[in-house]
């Protein structure tokens, strides 16, 4: 038992952004708009008739005007005010994506005018999809200045020009001679606009992402669900670990945690170390990362992902996306001080470092010093994450990124079942117990290395390479439980120390293309990923050791006498995967999403006690298929088949017998996902997911398994996230997972699996005040639900538990004060189990922040 629990310790487990500012990546002059009043505000739909007759906007001329100052781009349409233009820039590239509006000229859907005026290459306006137009304004140089203005002729857009020039007329097909050129606005006309902008998302809705198609595709296009847990509600619940950023993701449950380790399931099943990804890319450390300080956001694909990403289990991927450097001076400086001695310290530095924004930085530092609720359990880390981002040219970009980690933690030990969820005899033991000793310490060093290089060879076909290194140094002193005596009070324990080595490589190549065959659009993904695992671990040293009174413990005594190494490895994985996507828009409101991929993988084992050597090769092939029909704009349906696949027994399971396959996941999904405003959204997925090939115990062969194993899950998610009203946001989620073992020759079939709660539920809104004297005060409460689970067995069941967290905030101009309280009511609960013992979550604690911008 002890060697299988330091083989799964040892192997590799699992800036903040102010709102009022605006991306720096985009040149553009905010202008202030006042708040609407809530009886000013624009009432929902409340029946399909309704909700029908609001339609998209249609955009029905598109005009080129030249003034003294500037070329002005007049999309012509009534309701021009209902548009709220979401912006970026891309080299030399100002792109304006305008939701729920379509293009609709006499000459078609596209508007094309090259060198309207002097510094100013090309404008174009293009149907992006069946409910959002893109507006593009090329420089010569670099992006050029926009500000946007409503009148009554439309949206207008005024484009900074470096001198007076004249316009050249468009063809008539694009703008007809019979219309009449409007009057230049007068002031009164001219009403300023708000402009929101993608570089630094403002709000809890994130539109797109790139996790589920490898390409930037919004969430509604995507069949399959994903939950974008963005910067914001990282920072008004001051998470700086993952563990608090997934309580937000409904379906996924925390398995294990003994303080500087996280495990997790989604969907019921356990997230391995190939289910944690950095930035796209399989990063088997990414679940050492304690601090998110270099995080801008975390999401989750639920369901299977070997398409993408090859070898890993079917519950889900977690994808962990880095802060990215900006093109203007941003710097932030954030002090922390809380309950049981927590202190840390972090700051977030961006800009230009020359004068041409050619080469742009982003530095992330952050050190933290806590202690907490269980007895000397406590910890130290330092982050250091440097990011160079370098345009090469035009077209291409390089970025080169570095990570340094260090921690230093003792260790939690849980308390046992037999006292705490069920009786003891001799009472109840204290939550704050620790079976450990004080000088067991997990203290471990990460770097990481790694570069993005992206080039465009025009605007329809691009090429983007990516790799990634990681290295972890681990060393361990730890005191093991080794279960209860008769007495029901004397704890069985055992002891070590030894050090560890992983390594992890990571690249992966992708061309990427859009293209048409006759009226049918395609956007292609062919690509190929390579990846090395590498671990060692030289003997460890064991130890008898001393009994310990769970009620009246004393620590610091001798150690036992030594007893020889029972656990000693070297292993390496490498895998070599080839993939071709496709996604096709057959009308604007019908997409397929086609994709298939070929993984090879070769492992290589070596048991140095034994001085033995194994080795074995796999190969999968795993498939995709899915389909979004959008009845109207606002409202996606969708199906999706999914599979995944791991080596027999896991991935780093060697010397089994040659004739096993991998482990599959098979998914079956279906779902809607509704658009409830530009700001609001939702989704609900129901699902049936199945692993086959699952191996257990043969009953003819003591000591030897057979591939006859199967779990199966199905359940129902829902999850709403973004803006109700102005200020109002909200992050909520519920999920019904019904997870069991459907065969198996040693645990019962009908068992639940393992640390999965048939029903978990969270909801985080906060609201801030957007007018007057109280302008920038706010306040934010979370609920937090995760219902009863099971133990791998299902001898004893965890009690469900609703946690109650809360904050206040205040924000004026670059200061920003803020109070998270969670655990509001001191709540005792139940985080995860593990055998013979649980792990209590955390009592009430409270955290000010202090974060100054300049």
């Amino acid at each position: 038992m002890l060697s299988s629990f330091w083989g799964l310790l040892t192997l590799p487990s699992v800036a903040e952004t102010n709102l009022n500012r605006t991306n720096s990546d985009a040149n553009i002059y905010p202008v202030a708009t006042a708040a609407k009043n809530l009886n000013e505000v624009e009432r929902p739909a409340t029946t399909v008739k309704q909700w029908l007759s609001q339609g998209i906007i249609q955009v029905t001329g598109v005009k080129l005007r030249q003034t003294d100052k500037e070329l002005e781009v007049i999309l012509e349409s009534t309701g021009s005010d209902k548009l709220q233009p979401v912006s970026k820039s891309e080299e030399n590239n100002f792109i304006a994506d305008i939701p729920n509006t379509q293009l609709n000229l006499p000459s078609g859907s596209e508007f094309r005018q090259e060198n309207p005026a002097t510094g100013i290459t090309l404008v174009t306006v293009t149907n992006l999809d069946a409910n959002t137009i893109r507006l593009t304004v090329t420089g010569v140089a670099s992006p050029p200045k926009v500000e946007l203005f409503d009148s009554d002729e439309g949206l207008i857009l005024g484009v900074m020009v470096t001198e007076t020039a004249t316009v050249p007329q468009p063809p008539t097909t694009e703008q007809p001679t019979s219309e009449t050129q409007p009057q230049t606005p007068t002031a009164e006309q001219e009403e300023p606009i708000e402009l929101v902008v993608t570089g630094e998302q403002n709000g809890y809705f994130v539109p797109n992402t790139t996790t589920a198609t490898k390409t930037d595709t919004p969430l509604r296009d995507i069949p399959q669900s994903i939950q974008v847990v963005p910067q914001e509600v990282l920072r008004d619940q001051q998470v700086t670990r993952i563990e608090d950023a997934l309580r937000n993701v409904a379906g996924v449950n925390q398995t294990f945690n003994f303080g500087p380790l996280a495990f997790y399931s989604i969907r019921g099943f356990d997230v391995t170390e190939t289910n944690l990804l950095r930035d796209g890319l399989i990063d088997t450390l990414a679940g050492q990362v304690s601090e998110l300080s270099s995080i801008e956001r975390v999401e989750v694909l639920k369901g299977p992902a070997s398409v993408l990403f090859g070898l890993g289990n079917p519950g889900g991927s977690i994808n962990l996306v880095s802060k990215r450097p900006l093109r203007d001076p941003f710097y932030t400086v954030d002090a922390t001080i809380g309950s049981y001695s927590f202190y840390r310290g972090a700051v977030d530095f961006s800009g230009p470092l020359n004068d041409s924004k050619t080469v742009l930085y982003r530095l992330n530092l952050a050190y933290r010093n806590s202690g907490s609720f269980v007895d000397f359990f406590n910890g130290e880390s330092l982050n250091i994450s440097p990011v160079v981002s370098i345009a090469l040219g035009k077209k291409t970009n390089l970025t080169l990124e570095a990570e340094y980690i260090t921690t230093r933690d003792t260790i939690a030990s849980g308390v046992p079942v037999i006292g705490s969820i069920l009786p003891n005899p001799n009472g109840k033991v204290s939550r704050n117990l620790n079976l450990t000793e004080p000088s067991d310490s997990f203290e471990q060093t990460i770097f990481r290395l790694g570069y993005r290089l992206d080039h465009k060879f025009n605007e329809n076909w691009s090429l983007n390479n990516a790799f990634i290194f990681a290295f972890r140094d681990l060393f361990q002193r730890r005191t093991d439980s080794n279960g209860l005596e008769p007495d029901n009070r004397s704890w069985r324990r055992s002891a070590s120390e030894g050090s560890s080595e992983n390594r992890n490589y990571a690249m992966t190549t992708n061309l990427i293309g859009k293209f048409s065959t006759g009226s049918i659009q395609h956007q292609l993904l062919f690509g190929v990923d390579l990846n090395r695992f590498d671990n060692y671990n030289p003997p460890i040293d064991e130890f008898e050791a001393v009994s310990i009174d769970i009620f009246n413990p004393v620590y610091r005594q001798p150690r036992g006498a030594k007893v020889p190494s029972s656990f000693a490895v070297r292993q390496q994985t490498n895998s070599l995967g080839i993939y071709l996507q496709d996604q096709v828009a057959l009308t604007d409101n019908l997409k397929v999403l086609l994709g298939g991929r070929f993984d090879f993988i070769d492992r290589k084992y070596e048991d140095l006690i034994s001085n033995t050597e194994s080795s074995g090769t796999d190969s999968a092939f795993s498939p995709r298929f899915g389909i979004v029909y959008q009845p109207i704009p606002a409202i996606s349906l969708y199906t999706s088949y999914t599979s995944s696949f791991t080596p027999p027994g896991g991935s780093y399971f060697f010397g089994v017998d040659s004739t096993f396959e991998p482990e599959r996941g098979n998914q079956y999904e279906v779902g809607v996902k509704a658009d409830l405003s530009d700001r609001l959204s939702a989704t609900l997925a129901l699902f049936d997911l199945t692993r086959t090939n699952v191996t257990t115990e043969d009953p003819n062969r003591p000591n030897f398994s057979i591939q006859v194993g199967e779990q199966n899950s199905q359940g129902v998610e829902l999850n709403l996230a973004g803006e109700i009203l102005p200020g109002w946001n909200i992050f909520a989620g519920y999920a019904y997972i019904d997870a069991r073992i459907t065969k198996d020759n040693t645990l019962t079939p009908g068992n639940r699996l393992s640390n999965s709660a048939n029903h978990s539920f969270n909801l985080w809104t906060s609201y801030e005040i957007q007018k007057g004297n109280l302008q920038g005060l706010g306040a934010g409460i979370g609920l937090f639900f995760v219902g009863d689970r099971a133990n791998f067995d299902n001898s004893y069941t965890v009690p469900s538990y609703l946690r109650t967290d809360a904050s206040l905030f205040y924000k004026r101009e670059q200061l920003r004060v803020a109070l998270n309280f969670k655990n509001l009511f001191d709540v005792d609960y139940f985080e995860s189990s593990l055998g013979n013992r649980v792990y209590y979550g955390q009592p009430f604690t409270v955290q000010g922040t202090v974060s100054w911008q300049f």
